[in-house]
């Protein structure tokens, strides 16, 4: 089985001691071959380190997200200048984001995401581009996040019905609202566009001072034939190019 390609997000590791062009040349020599989420300045200083750009969001934001009617036209002018770069840089990802539930149920906000999401998806098929709709935590990090569980973003793709429209499926996230990590990640893969990761508790390194035992679920992705990138975003509990070194490793060696 063919070893995943690594990206890293940048906010993660950025600002931390060690200068941009430093950071880029060193995750590249490392054996990085992407970087997310880091600011459109530094695009041609990432490219030229030779790292892809891998995701960006495409819209703002976790908050004020795709599950409120009200957000639709902005949210649709966001995508579609994004969807502009992306074609531009290609950058096969554009991370999206449900919104807080707030008063929805469950069944309103489907509906207005998958509204929304149908009107723009027939233009991000042509771009070749991949909306992924994150699910993170609402426990933790993101309360009140109605895309907190695996089964209500699959629902969203299903009602969608684009092979433009999948999911970010953040395993650090999905540990602390789920758990089932690998049973998850072999029944529902092909909703999966991206994959992210991080440590339980508290985001931090892929180490043995946390719950989430990473080689077996990395081994699990592989053997769903995935071929995208597995995207850090850990915070590195010191030097960030020792923190990405080691979950570089970990993650080639599993």
């Amino acid at each position: 089985m063919q070893t995943p390609k690594q990206s890293f997000s940048w906010w993660c590791v950025a600002n931390k001691g060690v200068d941009d062009a430093t950071l880029l040349s060193t995750a590249a020599r490392i054996g990085y071959t992407g970087v997310e989420l880091i600011g459109e300045p530094l695009w041609p200083m990432a490219k030229d380190h030779g790292l892809a750009i891998v995701a960006v969001d495409g819209h703002a934001s976790i908050v004020d997200g795709l599950n409120r009617r009200e957000n639709a036209p902005r949210i649709l002018d966001e995508l579609r200048t994004k969807l502009a770069k992306a074609v531009e840089w290609r950058i096969p990802v554009l991370i999206c984001f449900s919104g807080s539930r707030g008063d929805l149920s469950d069944e309103a906000g489907l509906a207005n995401c998958a509204t929304t999401l149908a009107e723009i998806a027939p233009e991000a098929e042509a771009a070749g581009v991949t909306l992924a709709i994150e699910l993170l935590n609402s426990k933790v990090d993101h309360p009140d996040y109605h895309c907190d569980r695996t089964a209500w973003g699959v629902t969203l793709c299903e009602q969608v019905g684009s092979p433009a429209v999948r999911l970010l499926y953040d395993i650090y996230h999905m540990q602390i609202m789920e758990g089932d990590l690998i049973r998850t990640i072999r029944t529902r893969h092909p909703f999966f566009a991206h994959y992210h990761t991080a440590g339980n508790p508290g985001r931090g390194p892929l180490d043995t001072s946390q719950e989430i035992n990473y080689p077996p679920i990395f081994r699990a992705i592989r053997e769903t034939g995935y071929t995208g990138y597995i995207g850090h975003e850990f915070l590195p509990a010191g030097d960030p190019l020792a923190g990405l070194e080691a979950a570089f490793q970990l993650t080639a060696g599993s």
